[in-house]
């Protein structure tokens, strides 16, 4: 047959030949055997479904490749391992540590395979190749493109290897189990739930209490622990936390046997009877030893192995240390103190404070055992893990606080274990969100203890590429460094704009570029943080320049109804955003958050309330408190996401004194001195006032028609003109005086027709005019005005009368919304007919 294979060493240890039951053709070599080349090993012909059915017509490349049988080496390649244990087929690792052909790691029949011993996989690989050419055993060869793992640090190809590990069971209902029943209800399956019920009422905290944010990636983690193995947690590395395992190993070929003793079996009865005696007194010995360092039963384990040796493992610091220094003693014959500088951390406690230490080591200068450390130390996610628990003092609270000078490190423990949030990237969900949840649970639920979260919420965070798309890298060079946006933008700037790019999706983009001053990458989302920091800066300026000449003065309460329109509308809007600003932190929509702040400093507060308010200020004691706290509450808000400037603006203006306004307060607090501990705004539900809000919008949008009229026709900013409007609009604008005349640079209101020349707009469904625009109206740009403002109408008619069209809408959406949009419709209209009427007039 033909066996298709790109790692041609490894048919020394392959232990059957495999097909796929569903290939006629091949099917019916199953249950046949086969004698491998060189080593002359019969094997088995198996039927496994991992096996690819040729096919040289499909478009899958291994199905193209594959010659339909498929060589088993279990000890060489993870899928190869699956199919064994399926099978229980044998395992043979052919290799050497270094990646050699050995036969001294578990191969025995090498039969005619000497010559290929002690090369390199390399040259093995070559010279199996050329060895099957020169017995005729080559049929063809292939080129065939595959992945093969390789070493993020060296690029070297990674080899499988059959190697004895430290695992930890996880999938143990104790880790895997609880941490399915961490989540919220509401976040599960009801699958999972089915299959992790949560515990009984009373039985545990913490079960049903974790939320995800964006509540997707629940999915996510709880399809990691439905289909997690048990995780292999040692590493051969140079580096990490050790592994607290200590072996002893039983010499008994020091030790004679009579002479007598001939018979195979009395000798090796014999044998063992010495191994199972030394066993004995070597592990007496241990207890006895790590006894005398003070170390109790609970603060180690001991566990007999294969081939007479025994295990011992630290649960404590104190164990792992005595343990470290009886290792040492067995290599040296002496105890060394701490302060020894030839051994460093070999012993962990003074001789003189463990007299019975010493003794009962110096009882071991003539065993016949040797006492050594296992060298691989635990994965790293398993020492990080441990990090909500290890930071606060865990496992012992008391000793902590001891070595950090800590009064109560017990209380950190209880104060901060659970935390509000953890915030952490999609990729490590299941590298480190699963296992501090198994492990944080396991270990707080000792002592009698019922088992705790590590932390409440998940939030998953997107991750930033480049514009193209593509992740950013060193490598690639598109990549931007926090300290060059800080130098060139400012901390803050950057801040709000990452803030604003915290969307709920998946991935964001950020266009880079280089900057072409400094030749640093940059990005011109960076822009608009910083444009938003400039404006918080010059109106906060701006404001305290005018409370500081003549200061709000203390006094009792205001009330809201006592205000002008405009005062009245700036506190609902902060109240407002308030609520939504709430909202967004809660939930962790921090785009919302952003958003909501950058519309009521920006758009309220600087575009409207401050230039609303010049007139007036001077003269109105009640605006000028307004101003004072309006200013606060929006310096409090936007702390969390521009913390330096805020606090620099608030060291002004907390000399200039508050007066109070009734249902408006901040959270208590310890102090005011700085903003950062200063309280929350709390204003309450009533301060809303939304016939206030009303009102100010229709004179936004009375500003805003005569606004876009003086820009089309050119108008000078300081040049005032005359409104001429109907008796109702008048009378609100009269009410609302001073607003219209300053915002939109009127100078008189008139409820007569203009004299000269003038241009037309349509507001709420009437038609007013403006005169005095200038010395003459320019009729061809007015045409021209009025024609687009009339295309502007029609598309926004088509717009909604192709939603009143849609059953769906009409049928599903609630009554109040629908009704709306046919009021919104009737107004849309009238205002084009009296468009349309006025330049049929200039006409």
């Amino acid at each position: 047959v033909t066996v298709a294979t790109t790692r041609p060493e490894t048919y020394f240890g392959d232990t059957a030949i495999a097909v796929n039951a569903n290939d006629p053709e091949r099917a019916r070599f199953i249950g046949k055997s086969v004698k491998l080349p060189f080593v002359n090993r019969v094997i088995k012909v198996i039927a496994d479904d991992y096996v690819v059915v040729p096919d040289p017509k499909s478009d899958e490349p291994k199905a193209k490749y594959a010659s339909g049988f498929l060589k088993v080496t279990p000890a060489h390649d993870p899928n190869d391992w699956l199919i064994g244990q399926r099978h229980n087929l044998d395992i043979i690792n052919v290799m050497a540590p270094d990646a050699s052909i050995s036969a001294d790691h578990g191969w025995e029949d090498v039969g005619d395979a000497t010559p290929f011993l002690g090369l390199s996989r390399e040259d093995a690989r070559q010279a199996v190749v050329d060895a099957f050419k020169g017995k005729g055993l080559l049929r063809e060869t292939k080129p065939y493109a595959h992945s093969v793992g390789h070493s993020y640090r060296s690029h070297v190809a990674i080899e499988p290897y059959l190697s004895d590990q430290w695992y930890c069971k996880v999938t143990d209902d104790r880790l895997r189990g609880s941490a399915q029943r961490a989540l919220k209800p509401e976040q599960r399956s009801e699958a999972s739930t089915e299959a992790w019920p949560e515990s009984k009422p009373g039985e545990t905290v913490g079960d049903a209490k974790m939320t995800m944010y964006p509540a997707r990636y629940a999915k996510t983690y709880e399809t990691w622990h439905d289909n997690l193995r048990d995780w292999c947690i040692s590493r051969q590395l140079w580096w990490g936390h050790r592994i607290p395992i200590w072996y002893v190993h039983s010499e008994v070929d020091q030790v004679e046997l009579p002479s007598d003793v001939t018979d195979s079996r009395d000798i090796q009865r014999l044998g063992n009877a010495l191994h199972r005696e030394q066993l004995d007194k070597a592990i007496e010995k241990t207890i006895s030893y790590l006894r005398a360092c003070g170390l109790n039963d609970s603060d180690f384990n001991i566990r007999e192995t294969d081939d007479f040796r025994f295990e011992v493992c630290a649960r404590t610091e104190l164990a792992a240390n005595s343990l470290d220094a009886f290792v040492e003693f067995t290599r040296s014959h002496e105890l060394v103190t701490r302060d020894d500088p030839r051994h460093g951390q070999a012993a962990q406690f003074e001789v003189s404070g463990f007299p019975s230490a010493t003794r009962a080591a110096s009882d071991l200068e003539d065993a016949t055992f040797s006492f050594d450390r296992d060298p691989d130390v635990l994965d790293t996610w398993f020492s990080s893990a441990l990090w909500p628990l290890s930071t606060m003092g865990w496992p012992d609270a008391d000793a902590a606080g001891k070595d950090t000078g800590i009064d109560d490190f017990a209380h950190l423990l209880a104060a901060f274990n659970p935390t509000s949030v953890l915030c952490t990237a999609r990729e490590i969900i299941t590298l480190w969100v699963s296992r501090m949840v198994m492990f944080n649970r396991l270990f707080m639920e000792q002592d009698g203890n019922p088992p705790k979260l590590p932390y409440k919420d998940v939030f998953i965070h997107a991750m930033i590429q480049d514009g193209d798309g593509r992740k950013m890298s060193k490598s690639l060079g598109n990549g931007v460094d926090p300290l060059d946006i800080i130098h060139s933008h400012g901390t803050d700037a950057m801040r709000f704009t990452l803030v604003q790019m915290t969307t709920q999706t998946q991935d964001v983009r950020m266009p880079v570029q280089a900057d072409p001053e400094t030749g640093k990458n940059t990005s011109p989302k960076f822009d608009v943080g910083r444009n938003f920091c400039n404006k918080l800066w010059n109106a906060s300026r701006f404001a305290i320049g005018m409370l500081a000449s003549d200061p709000p003065t203390p006094g009792i309460p205001i009330e809201p109804e006592q205000l002008s329109l405009t005062d009245r509308w700036m506190l609902s809007r902060i109240a407002g955003a308030t609520t939504v600003i709430n909202g967004a932190l809660k939930t962790y929509q921090f785009k919302d958050y952003a958003d909501a702040l950058y519309d009521l400093l920006w758009r309220d507060f600087c575009d409207w309330y401050l230039e609303a308010i010049k007139p007036t200020i001077k003269d109105d004691a009640n605006q000028r408190a307004v101003l004072r706290l309006a200013l606060d509450a929006i310096l409090r808000l936007l702390h969390p996401v521009a913390p330096f400037i805020t606090e620099a603006v608030f060291e002004r203006l907390r000399e200039i004194p508050m007066r109070e306004i009734d249902r408006f307060s901040f959270a208590s607090t310890k102090a005011d001195d700085t903003l950062c501990q200063s309280g929350w705004p709390a204003p309450e539900p009533g301060l809303r006032d939304e016939p206030a809000e009303e009102a100010f919008s229709r004179v936004q949008a009375l500003v805003t028609s005569i606004r876009e009229v003086r820009a089309s026709n050119q108008v000078p900013p300081k040049r005032r003109i005359t409104l001429h409007a109907t008796k109702e609009l008048a009378a609100d604008v009269a009410r609302w005086s001073p607003l219209v005349e300053t915002l939109a640079g009127v100078e008189a209101i008139s409820t007569d027709a203009p004299a000269g020349p003038a241009a037309a707009f349509t507001f709420e469904g009437a038609e007013h005019k403006l005169s005095n625009l200038a010395d003459a109206v320019d009729a061809g740009a007015e045409r021209e005005r009025l024609t687009k403002q009339i295309a502007e109408l029609d598309g926004s008619i088509a717009k909604v009368e192709g939603r009143l069209s849609n059953p769906g809408y009409v049928e599903r959406a609630p009554e109040k919304l629908v009704n709306e949009t046919r009021a919104q419709l009737e107004q849309l209209k009238a205002d084009r007919a009296t468009t349309a009427k006025a330049l049929e007039d200039l006409a």
